[in-house]
């Protein structure tokens, strides 16, 4: 699958304008991960883009959330390990714990996407070209801040060998890179 074909899915099943900003910066941060571990940017990329693709079939529910993205993907020939890594995002719908660099870089990545998104709307200017990523890494311990955003999965960035100040600062730069793609 092709980006293109990945990005006009996500605009297929997803119609919420910031879900989509969402699922371009999950993108951006998987494939700045990809990079950092020498693996295929494209190929993370899309499982950042299409990460989310059931969130509005399934209305987020997290027994589900994550099993119909992985059967809509199977049906249109997706690689099977970024369709496990999709379907292992939400570790609610699932016995089976994630297990590679992949599942713990996407679980981590789009985390930290929500935490940088509403670290930037706390700057007076509200652009991401203000964040310092040390603030996102200070956020973090603050649990009433951004209080839905999982701490524990962002947290999985350790399980895959990057500290925490270092994947914000690859996270934040990645979501810099496109930050007119995402309202930021």
């Amino acid at each position: 699958m092709t980006r293109d074909e990945a990005l006009e899915l996500v605009k297929e099943y997803i119609k919420n304008e910031r879900t989509i900003w969402h699922c371009l910066a999950s993108e951006a941060v998987m494939r700045a991960l990809a990079i950092h571990f020498k693996e295929d940017p494209d190929k993370w990329g899309l499982a950042g883009l299409l990460h989310d693709l059931d969130v509005e079939i399934t209305n987020a529910d997290p027994k589900i959330h994550g099993l119909e993205s992985a059967r809509i993907l199977q049906q249109h020939g997706l690689d099977p390990e970024i369709v496990e890594a999709i379907k292992l995002h939400n570790e609610a719908n699932s016995d089976i714990p994630r297990s590679t660099i992949l599942h713990h870089a996407l679980a981590a990545g789009e985390t930290i996407t929500g935490l940088i998104q509403a670290t930037t709307y706390v700057y007076p200017d509200r652009k991401i070209a203000s964040v310092k990523s040390s603030s996102v890494a200070k956020r973090m311990k603050e649990k009433a801040f951004a209080a839905s955003v999982k701490r524990e999965s962002i947290m999985e960035c350790e399980k895959i060998g990057i500290p925490l100040p270092v994947f914000a600062e690859i996270a934040v730069n990645a979501m810099r890179g496109i930050a007119d793609q995402i309202g930021l």
